[in-house]
């Protein structure tokens, strides 16, 4: 069990914390995708370490992960697919595509992510946090309804959007995916939803090949998808104008009662994966970017979740960063969040 550490105001009604959660669990190291995988367990391990290293990991919130019942992976994901994942584990280590292997824990650590979001959203919609970054592993961003992809199992940002429908009744989520690679799996989760507008900068072209600025929604859901695609090369300025550009008026129009956000950091000019040129600098930023949305439309009420980033210095230090810049919060958690 984690210890908490709780900054707290007295705010009318009781008192409220304004500080941000991180969910983590030693048991996310367990998930071992294959020798020499890049999305390798030493990821979290870098992380923890460093937030220790720079005092920061004891001024945060620890909230504890519960797996996620698979009756909310199944608002998400097809019940054909949970049983294949679960046959497949008893044949591990195997990988289900080119790129994503399991071992035997994979598919039980996966559903402690899902689930260490879903704790992250519990915490902000009762007012015990401000905000959180759930530290998880494996990613979600690519997993699709039907299969595993790009390292993913479950979707981990979609299980969290829909459970904040169905679970806590809020009308409109906004989903903010700066990973460099293009969330096509929960694109494709929520293309005809307009309850859930998703929001995407990523290289392109580039893996997995999706996130054309003309993929926009159709149906009901019609202009709920916005993708940034940016080139090789993008820096710092040029991603901070796309969120202030694109993002900004779209939010402003689509007023989200609740900010999601796929925080990856493989766009750091570090990464082996990619070809961004990021600093930590950059991530800073747009996280004050997406933290002024949610206390412009959703009371403050903000989820990030660790999707890609592979060069351990750099993502442990752009971990920092976002978190440093989610820590600082305008106002009180308002009654209806509590």
């Amino acid at each position: 069990m984690l210890v908490l550490s709780l900054v707290t105001i007295t705010a009318a009604g009781g008192t409220v914390s304004l500080n941000t959660g991180l969910v983590y669990h030693p048991d996310y190291l367990l998930h071992q995708p294959g020798a020499m995988h890049p999305e390798r367990p030493a990821r979290l391990t870098a992380i923890v370490e460093h937030l220790q290293a720079v005092s920061l990991w004891r001024s945060l919130v620890h909230i504890e992960p519960q797996p996620v019942a698979d009756a909310w992976l199944l608002e998400v994901h097809s019940a054909d697919y949970l049983r294949e994942l679960d046959r497949a584990v008893e044949q591990a280590p195997i990988y289900l595509d080119p790129d994503t292997g399991i071992s035997p824990d994979s598919v039980r650590v996966a559903r402690l992510a899902a689930g260490g979001v879903l704790a992250a959203v519990d915490a902000v919609m009762v007012g015990r946090v401000r905000n959180a970054f759930a530290a998880v592993r494996p990613p979600g961003h690519h997993a699709l309804p039907d299969r595993a992809m790009g390292f993913c199992l479950f979707n981990n940002v979609a299980v969290a959007a829909r459970y904040l429908i169905k679970h806590h009744g809020i009308e409109r989520v906004l989903i903010v995916d700066w990973d460099v690679h293009h969330g096509n799996g929960t694109q494709a989760m929520f293309y005809e939803d307009p309850s859930v507008l998703y929001f995407s900068t990523h290289q392109s072209p580039y893996y997995p090949g999706t996130g054309s600025a003309e993929e926009s929604g159709t149906g009901a859901g019609a202009h709920s998808v916005v993708n940034v695609p940016l080139p090789s090369g993008t820096g710092d300025e040029d991603i901070v104008a796309a969120f202030e550009n694109r993002l900004l008026p779209a939010a402003e129009s689509f007023k989200p009662q609740f900010v999601l956000v796929s925080a990856g950091f493989d766009g750091h000019f570090s990464d082996p994966l990619a070809q961004f040129r990021l600093t930590e600098e950059a991530y800073a930023r747009l996280t004050r970017i997406v933290l002024d949305i949610a206390e412009r439309y959703a009371d403050g009420r903000l989820v990030s979740m660790l999707e890609g980033g592979y060069d351990l210095d750099a993502l442990a230090s752009s971990v920092e960063a976002h978190l440093r810049a989610l820590s600082v919060s305008s106002g009180p958690v308002s009654p209806a969040a509590r």
